[in-house]
């Protein structure tokens, strides 16, 4: 083997993205141990700042792998094996938090609606109506494969009304558009490091609510996933930090510089910037008559969709932009 030398790219898909040269310095530092008294500090503030970032005033940590963790942590803690499940689908990452709940064994109400439009609250409405004892709503806010934007605020006021718990995926959100996760009633909420926060790949930002948090702890069952279970990792990221497993270290590092790095830019200047570049990037699309297939109201401002012409070969297309 030779040394490792990775040519520099500029990173066109929907992540990972381009990591801030400050944010890869950071994972240099020295390895400490997971539970050596300086790296709690900086976890606390990595905690801190996620709930900032979340607008939570109950609990924040990172899993120790993909957004998909997050994912598979929040089906396995928040439902137990046999209970009503209602997952909206409206794109391809849905359609995943479906397929997990299969292996789960959970009973699942799949709300499919069309891909590349947002999904009509009244749906969920009369789901829930249909199905009282569902104990677990599902839901995506920024769908990568179609672009769309959902409105997770209409769908937090409908869940509010039932004694379910709601999940959101925000993976393509996080730090890229406003999330309140405490005034739009979520109770659970997962993330990547490698989009909007442009930090690599490999930890999962999440959001807890206290009742959340309650739920896991008092289940009539433990969560079939010990690495997975929220309340032994929130245990761990809370005041006592009880131990469970070895952190990835240099990760949390990457993490803490770039919400470092978010704080010092602002979190509502990185949303507007998101916004504004979107726009510039909609109006040189558009003046070479490339199509734009989601609405102005359904698309998402960090993720642009364009419907691909006829005469162009993909493949070829998506090397050149590469190279």
């Amino acid at each position: 083997m030779k040394p490792l030398k990775v040519n520099k790219r500029i990173i066109l898909g929907p992540g990972p993205s381009s990591a801030n040269p400050d944010v890869l310095k950071s994972m240099s530092n020295p390895i400490l141990g997971y539970l050596d008294p300086d790296f709690f500090k900086i976890l606390d503030d990595v905690r801190d700042s996620l709930k900032n970032l979340y607008r939570t005033k109950d609990h924040a940590f990172a899993l120790s792998g993909s957004g998909s963790s997050g994912m598979e942590a929040g089906l396995t803690c928040l439902a137990e094996r046999g209970d009503k499940v209602i997952i909206c689908a409206y794109g391809y990452f849905c359609e995943r938090q479906i397929l997990m709940a299969e292996r789960l064994g959970l009973e699942i109400i799949p709300l499919r609606s069309e891909w590349g439009k947002q999904m009509d609250p009244s749906l969920l409405e009369d789901a829930l109506k249909q199905h009282p004892d569902t104990k677990l709503v599902v839901a995506t806010h920024a769908e990568t494969s179609t672009g769309v934007l959902q409105n997770i605020e209409e769908l937090g006021k409908i869940v509010s009304k039932t004694d379910a718990l709601f999940m959101i995926d925000c993976v393509t959100s996080i730090a890229g558009t406003e999330i309140l996760f405490d005034d739009w009633n979520i109770d659970f909420a997962y993330s990547g490091s490698q989009k909007c926060l442009a930090s690599p790949p490999g930890l999962s930002p999440c959001a807890m609510s206290e009742k959340a948090y309650q739920y896991i702890k008092n289940r009539k069952t433990k969560p079939s996933s010990w690495y997975l279970d929220l309340s032994l990792v929130n245990d761990y990221w809370g005041s006592e930090h009880v131990p469970q497993y070895t952190v990835a270290v240099s990760s949390i590092y990457a993490l803490y510089e770039s919400l470092r790095l978010l704080d010092e830019e602002g979190i509502e200047n990185r949303w507007n910037r998101h916004k504004v570049n979107a726009e510039k990037l909609r109006e040189g699309l558009t003046e070479i008559e490339l199509n734009l297939p989601i609405s102005s109201q359904d698309r998402l401002d960090q993720l642009t969709v364009v419907t691909k012409p006829d005469h162009i070969d993909d493949v070829e297309f998506r090397n050149k932009l590469i190279y």
